[in-house]
């Protein structure tokens, strides 16, 4: 992934400028290198605007979009305003990133640890009792609830602690590894985890349970295709971050 960033300095009418680019953005929208673009207006000097569009990669960019057919397009539309270009660079984005304040965490907004081990306390009560799914925790650890806790309150946005106490990724990998999970069993593993979500109270506005979720779905899915026979997943990665309705960028 590459981020392009241009910076105009138009003179005269702004308006017909950020007209073009809103014709000049079906083309980016069609490419498949893009991955989202954005036009900003400088509150301090309105002439003066970014451009900054995410691309696959560089080569995609250059070679990809600008060699392809809809590039003619996009070109004829900002044509006029090449001459008002102050700086055009890609940038490759670091390790610093993430939210500010103004937006809850997931865990923040569930309640937070004890919101968790609520949830996953009363949904192994449920797993215990369930035909297709429970011979499966039958020798389950008496704390296993916690850590499944702990480890739902990381990937949610609440500290880090399975990571720093339980091994992160590789030890829960390792607990799906050989197990041949079925699809069935994942399905009822969800169903469960959703009714104790409404038994214990978490959130039950659209926002939050679309975002809880969708984890879950991603979670199980990924879990189902490391467990079978062959399988093999990435030994080591990174405690998954899981936004409002954003997954993070895994790649086996």
């Amino acid at each position: 992934m590459t981020v392009e960033y241009i910076r105009y300095r138009v003179p005269g009418d702004t308006g017909e400028f950020e007209q073009a680019y809103a014709r000049a953005a079906r083309f980016l929208a069609s490419a498949p290198q893009c991955l989202d673009y954005e036009l900003s207006r400088c509150t301090d000097e309105p002439a003066v605007h970014i451009l900054r569009i995410t691309w696959t990669s560089a080569a995609d960019h250059l070679g990809g979009f600008r060699g392809g057919d809809l590039f003619p397009g996009f070109l004829a539309e900002i044509r006029p305003y090449i001459e008002a270009i102050d700086e055009m660079r890609h940038y490759e984005p670091t390790a610093v990133r993430g939210s500010g304040g103004a937006v809850p965490s997931l865990y923040d907004w569930a309640g937070g640890t004890e919101a968790f081990e609520r949830l996953t306390g009363r949904f192994y009560e449920l797993v215990a009792s369930d035909d297709l799914i429970g011979p499966l925790f039958a020798h389950m650890d008496p704390d296993h609830p916690r850590y499944v806790a702990m480890w739902l309150s990381e990937v949610f946005g609440g500290p880090a602690r399975y990571t720093a106490d339980r091994g992160g990724y590789p030890h829960m990998l390792a607990h799906h590894v050989g197990r041949a999970i079925t699809e069935p069993q994942r399905r009822r593993w969800v169903s469960l985890l959703a009714d104790a979500a409404d038994e214990v109270g978490l959130p039950g506005d659209p926002e939050f349970r679309a975002a809880f979720m969708g984890y879950i779905e991603w979670g199980t899915r990924l879990a189902v295709a490391n467990s079978q026979p062959g399988a093999t997943p990435p030994e080591q990665a990174p405690t998954p971050r899981w936004g409002w309705g954003v997954a993070p960028p895994y790649q086996g």
